[in-house]
């Protein structure tokens, strides 16, 4: 048995790690409109409601381009969340592993857009191995339910 004792925090009466999916989904809602707001206000009225039939988007700045690329790659590693997240809580499953797992994700993917905003290389790649360890954490937990 571990000594560990994370902070748990509770929104609306859930679990701490339902709390996190659910923050986790607000992140990726505001990462999806700030990048889409950006793209598409260099882009062009005609282009945001025309069909996108060209080959390639018009290009945008720099920062415009990296909160996009940054916000597929939230949707790159959010199922996986997802789905531990949701597993655990159909079995039941609520330890020391799957709140701080939990956690630790939401932090990441928090301190992740900013890094990748501002182009900061190679912290922001460890963010993301960080943000990634806490989904194999909860992963973790529902194999080995003793963890």
């Amino acid at each position: 048995m571990t000594n560990i004792t994370p902070i748990e925090l509770h929104i609306a009466g859930m679990s701490t790690e339902l709390s996190m999916l659910v923050l986790a989904v607000v992140l990726g809602m505001l990462q999806l409109l700030v990048a889409a707001r950006m793209g598409n206000s260099q882009r062009g009225l005609k282009w945001n409601v025309g069909p996108r039939d060209e080959a390639a988007a018009k290009p945008v700045s720099k920062v415009a381009g990296r909160l996009e690329r940054a916000s597929r790659n939230f949707l790159e590693t959010f199922p996986f969340f997802a789905t531990v997240v949701i597993v655990a809580a159909l079995i039941g499953r609520h330890n020391w592993a799957t709140v701080w797992g939990s956690e630790v994700y939401l932090a990441g993917r928090l301190i992740y857009v900013p890094l990748y905003g501002f182009g900061v290389p190679g912290l922001r790649t460890i963010v993301w191995i960080i943000a990634t360890l806490g989904i194999l954490l909860i992963a973790a937990a529902l194999i080995w339910p003793n963890i």
